[in-house]
């Protein structure tokens, strides 16, 4: 028998972790639910090492994309309303899939279906693939027997996703040209252009003007010490990556990029937008209020709103309304306290909510399209820089020749 550890949701939706003793991580889960604990993770205590090893390959294993997954949802969609029994369906779409990520998780779940698994449990075991608001509108769908209605949810929900994704890669593209083109010129620039100045300057034995000492220090760190520069930008990256997994600097990190000039505030109101989207969500599909709460925090993939969120739930669970809740948390602005609090009072949270988030959802997409223009006057004048710089490092030491030239 292993040990497995596990973090799950009680029947009221309070986090449980530790551990149990199973044959394997299917029969984990299921025991796990046979108790009234919905896993959300499972893993086989190893000792420290093995932990620590699968954290860092953890982190450059890709995630399935969001394309493949809404034809995924639309495709179980049309087959579980069609009347199609779960265990065919999934064993029809293993074969048909097309991604390998995709076709060996169906695979897996399909022989832990066969083995009498529930379809939730067995989806928890695949991070990459189903998050954790998926899997939870998959228990929530099992339970009410409206698990097409939740796939059909699900679809619509990471359409929008995908939607926002697409624009913000649309919005970062010149940015992202411009600032490759910079590091490009820079590298030539540094190792090819300004070291056959810095020899010809050294001929001559004249003192060098300070923009000309800055672009020589510069080329000559470039040219001599490159190795150091990869290797220390590589561990820097790692760090901040090791760093943002930790729950602190999870924290932090989120708090600073809502705080960003210029993208902080799209980013907050995006993410306000997908709160109001999946809370209304999981509302209309009958989670519980305390429990929706938590896992639309869950989803919002930003520890320091999803610390937030959470101080809220125990908030309502005390017994506070839901406005003064949400209020007191200091991280919705006041369109959506005023939704929710017409909404608590008229019982239609979910509909305001929806209609909040298309709201955003609109205000974001403007916000994208003109980053760009709010964008370019700052790469001018990186630019602007960067020509001037050159510029006065390499033609004032050649007027000071030419000047040396004239007297002689």
């Amino acid at each position: 028998m292993a040990v497995f550890s596990y973090r799950g949701r009680g029947d009221k939706g309070q986090l449980k972790q530790g551990t149990i003793e199973a044959s394997s991580p299917n029969a984990a889960a299921d025991l796990l639910m046979r108790q009234g604990v919905i896993p959300l993770e499972i893993r086989e205590t190893h000792g420290k090492s093995k932990s620590q090893a699968f954290d860092l390959s953890s982190l450059f294993q890709a995630q399935l994309p969001l394309e493949i997954l809404v034809i995924f949802c639309r495709q179980l969609y049309s087959l579980t309303k069609a009347g199609v029994p779960l265990l065919r369906a999934f064993k029809g779409l293993s074969q048909s899939a097309n991604h390998p990520l995709l076709k060996t998780t169906l695979e897996e779940v399909t022989q832990d279906l066969t083995n009498g698994l529930a379809l939730s449990a067995s989806m928890q075991q695949h991070p990459r693939v189903f998050s954790r608001l998926f899997i939870s509108m998959i228990h929530v769908g099992e339970n009410t027997g409206r698990l097409d209605q939740v796939l059909l949810q699900l679809a619509n929900y990471y359409e929008q996703e995908m939607k926002t994704r697409r624009q913000i890669k649309s919005a970062m593209r010149y940015p992202t040209f411009v600032l490759t083109a910079i590091v490009i010129a820079m590298g030539i620039l540094n190792t090819k252009v300004i070291p056959q100045f810095a020899s010809m300057f050294s001929r001559f034995g004249v003192e060098l003007p300070w923009p000309t000492r800055v672009l020589i220090g510069t080329s000559n760190f470039f040219v001599h010490y490159w190795p150091v520069m990869i290797g220390v930008s590589f561990a820097t990256w790692l760090g901040i990556r090791l760093w943002r997994n930790t729950p602190k600097g999870a924290e932090k990190w989120d708090n600073w990029r809502l705080r960003m000039p210029i993208t902080g505030s799209i980013v907050n109101r995006a993410q306000m937008a997908r709160f109001a989207r999946t809370f209304s969500l999981m509302i209309r599909a009958g989670v519980p209020l305390n429990q929706a709460i938590q896992m639309a925090a869950e989803s919002l993939g930003n520890r320091f709103l999803e610390n937030r969120l959470v101080e809220m739930k125990q908030g309502i669970e005390s017994g506070s309304s839901i406005a003064r809740t949400a209020t007191k948390s200091g991280v919705f602005t006041p369109l959506v306290l005023q939704m929710i609090a017409v909404g608590e009072e008229t019982g239609q949270v979910d509909d305001l909510l929806l209609e909040v988030a298309d709201f955003y959802d609109r205000e974001v997409e403007y916000d994208l399209k003109t980053l760009t223009a709010r964008i370019e006057p700052i790469m001018l004048v990186v630019v602007a820089g960067m020509v001037l710089l050159l510029a006065l490092g390499i033609f004032l030491p050649m007027w000071g020749m030419l000047d040396v030239a004239k007297g002689s």
